[in-house]
């Protein structure tokens, strides 16, 4: 009897210091050194501290696939958390291209915030990204032009250069200024511009220092407000979500929307201010467009936000005007 209790003893003890997990399988298609990777590390890492280790994240070393094919392999449950770009996936969404216009704001962080913010109102952009539950939504810095060749002070510099875009709204700003883009994910970048494929790619500040091309690049201009901006959703599989318990939704729900849409804007305006100074360093002629080109891009733009309106509205967005109107607003309250 006395042998049968110190053979059972370890297992109690054993069995006594442990409690159930929940990991979540969490893929990226950029490098874990990428800022939006960081970010959802981050979110990774509140999500363990909020919950004393009972729920945590499971980085997967290689991303489950490629850029484009990212929603569906959540969607599908190849692993149960990632982010991807809108636009990679052509004519799938409309509502979220509302992230997506000129002149939108300075700050990746507060267009990021308004972004969550204004969408969690109206549950049709939440349920646009079909299959999978919508942790957040949010946006890089403003869209900067660049390119190997020449200064850009006007739309006319534009033409004759090649440019890799990476889709969504922006395509239709490039076709409006009569651009020859693209569409190419970001992390193609490098060898586009270094094997001459490609003169120029839009991107914000970051992804100068992040894709490697910040001594490939020698022109930059900068438009108030960026000239694009992309939209990013961070998603989870809607089933993984529904499995969980009351208790763990609650926690995952906790830092989603804004908290989420926080943690990756402002993870991206740090890197975005640092890659300003590379650039520098780097010899990058960086040109602020003047208020005349500014007017030059608005007056050729301004019908894709018509346009946009006519199109979320017939998909089921009313007031898509307000809608756009009220995104804007709460952009400039947060970047006061």
């Amino acid at each position: 009897m006395k042998l049968k209790y110190l053979a059972f003893l370890p297992v109690a003890i054993f069995a006594g210091n442990t409690f159930a997990q929940t990991v979540l399988t969490v893929s990226s298609w950029l490098p874990p050194t990428h800022t939006a990777s960081k970010a959802q590390k981050e979110w990774c890492d509140l999500l363990e501290k909020n919950t004393s280790g009972k729920m945590k994240c499971n980085m997967l070393p290689r991303g489950v696939s490629p850029a484009p094919g990212t929603y569906d392999a959540i969607k599908n449950g190849l692993a149960d958390i990632s982010y991807t770009v809108h636009g990679y996936t052509p004519g799938r969404f409309v509502y979220t291209q509302m992230g997506e216009f000129p002149f939108l704001g300075n700050s990746a962080e507060s267009i990021s915030v308004a972004f969550s913010k204004v969408t969690a109102k109206y549950p049709q952009f939440a349920a646009e990204n079909t299959g999978v539950k919508v942790l957040t939504l949010f946006t890089h810095g403003p869209g900067i032009v660049f390119n190997t060749k020449r200064p850009i002070t006007k739309a006319a510099d534009l033409d004759g250069l090649k440019f890799r875009i990476g889709g969504g709204m922006v395509n239709e700003i490039s076709k409006t200024l009569g651009m020859n883009a693209t569409l190419k994910p970001a992390p193609d970048s490098y060898e586009l511009l270094a094997g001459g494929v490609m003169d120029g790619t839009l991107f914000p500040a970051e992804s100068t220092e992040s894709f490697r091309i910040d001594k490939i690049i020698k022109h930059a201009t900068t438009f108030p407000g960026g000239l694009y901006n992309t939209s990013f959703v961070f998603l989870m599989n809607q089933a993984r979500y529904d499995k969980l318990s009351a208790e763990e939704k609650k926690a995952i729900d906790a830092i989603s929307g804004e908290t989420a849409a926080r943690i990756f804007g402002r993870g991206w305006d740090k890197v975005d201010t640092r890659a300003f100074a590379l650039m520098q360093a780097n010899g990058v002629q960086v040109t602020k467009a003047d208020a005349k080109f500014v007017a030059e891009i608005k007056s050729k733009t301004s019908a894709l936000e018509n346009k946009w309106v006519k199109e979320a509205e017939a998909k089921g967005l009313k007031d898509a005007a307000k809608v756009l109107a009220e995104f804007r607003a709460e952009i400039a309250k947060q970047e006061k």
